[in-house]
């Protein structure tokens, strides 16, 4: 008999829509795979997803995005079901999602970040923590939710009460000049690197999920040590929280001062996008995986616990 996998999709955070995308897409392809598939749009009723996954399926697929989808709470109760589930268990998925506590792990390991502070939402409005240009992000979001870039001579107002909708604590980090780079891991593999290059320079959440916004360049054009040191610092991140199955590492390389010159770790996903225009499947593709391999490879790969 075929694994009958859930796949659970939508979510209550902020980046729902991407979820449905993301869900509905690897449903297709494990579908395409003849896995008995059925999809779960989970909101905040906690028992009707429990419920929903009564009888337990063989796998979770967690197509989840963001808060309670990502950060270790599905997670949880998924161990508790005792049902194997894709992507990092309970404990990486929260360090991961909690940036600064990341941060401070990947420097441990030798890996460069950019320095920050944080900073409450009421000082940040006040005037400048740090000399601009910087970036403000919330502290648990993902896909660039929430993060601006503050200039010389910029204000911080759209932090005001009516546009800031996160935690009253806020994460302020130093503005990396540069490229933007991606490198997505597999298990034990890091499968390559991708440069963005956007319309604007500032690969935000418009940018992520609006067609024509952003260019994918695969592989990046950088020099050889570089590529070789970004795919060994996406491992090294993946290891250090102690992820599994696919993982996603964005970084900044900043050639703007020096030859070669610099790479900057700025945060790993642990739930990255499935949707038409992801990286994960787009790397992938590059290596000679397509779709349908990459989603099945997660389904049997799946576990329970950390």
């Amino acid at each position: 008999m075929s694994k009958r996998v859930a796949v659970l999709l939508g979510g209550i955070s902020s980046e729902r829509e991407v979820s449905l995308v993301s869900g509905n897409a690897v449903a297709d392809a494990l579908n395409s795979k003849g896995y008995d598939v059925v999809k779960i749009d989970v909101g905040n009723d906690l028992s009707a997803t429990i419920d929903a996954l009564t009888p337990a399926p063989d796998v979770v697929f967690n197509a989840l995005h963001g808060r309670y989808g990502e950060d270790g709470c599905i997670q949880g109760t998924l161990d508790l079901l005792n049902i194997p589930y894709t992507h990092s268990g309970v404990l990486a998925s929260a360090m991961a999602m909690d940036k600064p506590m990341a941060k401070r792990l990947f420097e441990q390991a030798g890996i460069p970040c950019a320095k920050h502070v944080i900073a409450s939402r009421e000082a940040v409005l006040a005037g400048d923590v740090m000399d601009p240009p910087y970036v403000v992000k919330p502290l648990n979001e993902g896909s660039s939710v929430g993060v601006q870039i503050v200039s010389n001579g910029e204000s911080n107002r759209e932090m005001s009460e009516a546009e800031w909708s996160f935690d009253d604590k806020v994460m302020v980090e130093k503005y990396i000049p540069g490229r933007e780079i991606t490198v997505a891991v597999m298990g034990d593999r890091a499968l390559g690197v991708t440069e963005l290059r956007t319309d604007d320079g500032f690969y935000d959440y418009d940018a992520k999920y609006t067609e024509g916004r952003t260019t994918h360049i695969v592989p990046a054009p950088l020099p050889p040590s570089i590529s070789d040191t970004a795919m060994a610092h996406a491992l090294l991140a993946h290891k250090t929280l102690g992820c599994r199955g696919v993982t996603r590492a964005d970084l900044r390389y900043d050639d703007t001062q020096s030859d070669p010159g610099n790479l900057i770790m700025l945060e790993i996903n642990t739930q990255p996008g499935m949707t038409p225009l992801s990286l994960v499947p787009e790397q992938a593709a590059h290596v000679g995986i397509e779709f349908g391999d990459l989603v099945s490879w997660m389904v049997e790969d799946a576990a329970c616990g950390n």
